[in-house]
């Protein structure tokens, strides 16, 4: 999938229920994710790290690179980026059996999450009231998804930032307008973020991409 600068790739690792292949997409791996992966004491764990790696090497090469050949750094809340490539971005997230890769030329962020049981008590402790009035005014499997919709949002949101868990949960609301999705946050009161959201059979992904001011010339 691509909106202008936008991509995304995302892997269910079903895929490597044939060992022969896991182990063929495990070796073209770096090093650094091999070593990651071999860390992982559960095969369904060691499978997402791999699909992981494969879906960042995909998009790397629509930049002419290689997962395997280019130099991976961290910010200060762990997010990874290039130091040779700053003007390309990317995120990674995963869950049950799916992983998710977004690339941009601007900060990005993403999260998938499966749906599962709305956390209706976690809601209440950590999110916004507005946040967990949206949810409680669903029911069954909607609210289910309400949950999961304001929970990938804030993930994206934290990861596009690099606030990571810096920022709590309740310092920042989302609403949602004729207009789209609206985000409260007075930390990033200046920046403009939007949100684009995925369904793949049960897992619910939210992407997080900065927007760029347009620059008016001047005559």
């Amino acid at each position: 999938m691509e909106e202008k600068e936008l991509k995304v790739y995302t892997i269910n690792t079903d895929e490597f229920s044939d060992e022969a292949y896991f182990k063929a997409c495990y070796r073209q791996l770096a090093a650094s994710r091999r070593e990651k992966t071999d860390g992982y004491r559960f095969l369904a764990d060691k499978k997402l790290s791999v699909g992981a790696g494969i879906l960042l090497d995909k998009g790397l090469r629509e930049y002419g690179l290689r997962e395997s050949e280019v130099k991976f750094a961290y910010g200060e809340n762990g997010k990874p980026y290039l130091p040779e490539y700053p003007q390309i971005h990317f995120n990674l997230a995963h869950s049950g059996t799916m992983a998710l890769a977004v690339f941009a030329d601007v900060e990005v962020g993403c999260d998938i999450e499966e749906v599962k049981t709305a956390g209706l008590k976690l809601a209440k402790r950590f999110f916004c009231p507005g946040e967990y009035a949206y949810i409680a005014s669903f029911s069954g499997r909607e609210q289910d998804y309400a949950f999961y919709r304001i929970w990938t949002l804030k993930e994206s949101f934290l990861k596009a930032t690099g606030m990571g868990m810096r920022l709590p949960l309740d310092a920042f609301e989302f609403s949602f307008t004729q207009d789209g999705i609206v985000t409260i946050c007075q930390e990033h009161n200046q920046e403009k973020y939007k949100f684009l959201e995925y369904d793949f059979g049960v897992y619910h992904a939210a992407i997080c991409i900065q927007v760029k001011e347009e620059r008016r010339e001047k005559n």
